[in-house]
């Protein structure tokens, strides 16, 4: 049985129309979407994160239906990373720390540091104050905020787009590890036309509609 399955997908509001999305996601596939802007990308991984309502359809993960699912486990399954994430506190610690509190585990600022390393930030990054960080920065800080606890779906929308290319470099290299080594399934919204041209599996959509897809939408 598939990971992830969207029958007839659909959200409608005044601004959005996006319907008629079908597909479904394997454990371990990398998924990339891509289309114009304003297509509904965006809106449709915030419909696979639970965050919005569907207008139409549903959303099946792991064979039930999200709705069925509490909200917080279901998004510690299925993590949703923004293009401008929203960093709170006053340090990059405080950013780090969250997943643990909401699991009542302690934080481990060794896995911490770990990762930071891996995008090209050092350990001491830990006590930079939020104000202080660079909107790269703040996207490899959102973005390791959702890996210190492996989900089985991570969903990424444009999470490279203010990124220099080594930067960008060492975040691929991340997520295609958690990808081919650890089995978390990427649903990824990009414009970058090389992880476009690299994409194993790519969707597109157009004007809130499947517009295309290089293999069978239906697994």
């Amino acid at each position: 049985m598939p990971l992830l399955t969207l029958n007839d997908a659909g959200f409608s509001r005044k601004d959005i129309d996006l319907s008629h999305i079908s597909f479904s996601v394997d454990k371990g596939e990398h998924v990339t979407i891509t289309g114009p802007s304003g297509s509904g990308k965006s809106t449709l991984l915030k419909l696979v994160a639970g965050l919005i309502p569907l207008s139409s359809g549903e959303i099946i993960f792991q064979e039930k239906n999200i709705h069925t699912y509490d909200p917080i486990n279901y998004r510690k399954e299925v993590s949703y990373c923004y293009q401008n994430p929203v960093l709170f506190g006053e340090t990059v610690r405080d950013n780090l720390a969250f997943p643990y509190q909401i699991r009542k585990e302690s934080f481990n600022p060794s896995h911490a540091a770990r990762l930071l390393e891996a995008v090209g930030l050092n350990s001491g990054f830990l006590d930079t104050l939020v104000k202080n960080l660079s909107g790269g920065e703040k996207q490899r800080i959102g973005l390791l905020r959702h890996l210190l606890f492996t989900p089985k779906i991570l969903l990424l929308d444009e999470i490279t787009s203010a990124l220099d290319n080594q930067s960008r470099t060492l975040v691929r290299k991340l997520v295609t590890d958690i990808n081919l080594n650890q089995g978390v399934a990427i649903l990824e919204v990009t414009h970058n036309d090389q992880e476009i041209a690299n994409a194993s599996r790519l969707i597109t959509i157009s004007h809130g509609r499947m517009a295309g897809s290089n293999e069978p939408i239906i697994g």
